[in-house]
């Protein structure tokens, strides 16, 4: 089967950062779907991974972690899966990703797609949807509010595949103020039209400009880039005893300041149930079949805002160097696998 992986830690620049390859067929286990992979989405974690991890000696990595495909195979122990069925997941980081044809994804984390969506717009979902659900429902608990707060959450990053589906899912679902920051005219309209009631640029202080909104300190901040820029702030801005959330991965974070006033800290990582096994796994396929109901009502939409072409080493190192310059809004899919007869 095609696929593309890298074997070595290169920068994005380095054509051979990420590779075409010519695998054997993935084997699936009994509780696994075999899926023909259909169009797949990028993400800052597989930009992350390439530019740090180190293969085996004679292995390939292949990364990937959202995808849209058809099942081709189900195993012995899976149940409301057939061959033929769209489904759609965010996988496992501790497995082969969807840079390829075929991906071996075990069932309780997989859904069937949204039906009203193509499958680009489809494949933009999954990662992001299930981080900002955790993040919003598992992790910050917003439904039980914080006594004096604001009801209202400040999204850091409000324009980035998460924060364009947290917005979504926060006004779908809560009765959250959404106040998003954006710094870019072109950021600023998209996270408005997603939604958002207020906007603040991050490139200033947060503190005085949640201040003069006039709504009061916030229950929650989801932080979901450099948060150690803005700890700072965001202790001063938030609620007494408010919660944060956050899902970068700062090289230290002194925390000592949460202290006074209570605060609470909750670092969400999406690959944690599937990574170790947790006993409620199953739970990403049941936010998943929410999601595609809301989707399939319109109620949320795609943050699919760039399409690359096809599942090649060429337009995937292209998708990894948009990331890595933080220009990029929503999420960057592909879809389909280039023939060989085009030289891949």
């Amino acid at each position: 089967m095609k696929a593309i992986g890298f074997n070595q830690p290169l920068p994005i620049s380095d054509p051979q950062a990420l590779v075409d390859l010519d695998l054997p067929e993935p084997e699936y286990g009994e509780q696994d779907l075999l899926v023909e992979v259909q169009a797949i989405a990028v993400n800052p974690a597989d930009t992350k991974v390439r530019a740090s991890a180190q293969p085996a000696a004679g292995t390939w990595r292949i990364l990937g972690w959202d995808a849209v495909g058809r099942v081709r195979a189900v195993g012995a122990r899976v149940t409301g899966f057939q061959p033929g069925d769209r489904v759609f997941y965010a996988g496992a980081i501790d497995r082969p990703g969807s840079y390829a044809e075929l991906q071996a994804v075990d069932a309780r984390i997989v859904a069937h797609a949204p039906v009203t969506l193509s499958d680009e717009d489809a494949a933009a979902l999954p990662l992001t949807a299930i981080t900002a659900w955790e993040t919003l429902f598992d992790r910050l608990r917003i439904e039980q509010p914080v006594a004096g707060a604001a009801n209202a959450i400040v999204v850091i990053g409000g324009a980035g595949g998460v924060g364009s589906i947290t917005i979504q899912l926060a006004r779908a679902l809560t009765d959250l103020t959404v106040i998003a920051t954006a710094s870019r005219p072109e950021t600023v309209e998209w996270v408005k039209k997603l939604g958002a009631h207020q906007v603040i640029d991050h490139h200033q202080p947060l503190a005085p400009q949640i201040e003069a909104l006039g709504l009061g300190a916030p229950a929650f901040v989801f932080s979901t880039t450099n948060t150690d820029r803005y700890l700072t702030d965001i202790v001063e801005l938030i609620a007494p005893q408010g919660r944060i959330a956050l899902i970068d991965d700062p090289k230290s974070l002194d925390i000592v300041s949460l202290k006074r006033k209570s605060l609470s800290i909750h670092w969400e990582f999406m690959f944690t149930r599937s990574l170790l096994g947790t006993a409620d796994i199953a739970r990403q396929q049941d936010i998943l079949r929410k999601v595609a109901e809301l989707a399939g009502h319109g109620t949320i939409t795609t943050t699919r805002t760039r399409s690359l072409g096809t599942v090649s080493a060429e337009n995937l190192r292209k998708a990894h160097a948009l990331l890595e310059s933080g220009q990029a809004i929503g999420k960057i899919t592909l879809a389909g696998f280039a023939s060989q007869e085009q030289g891949i």
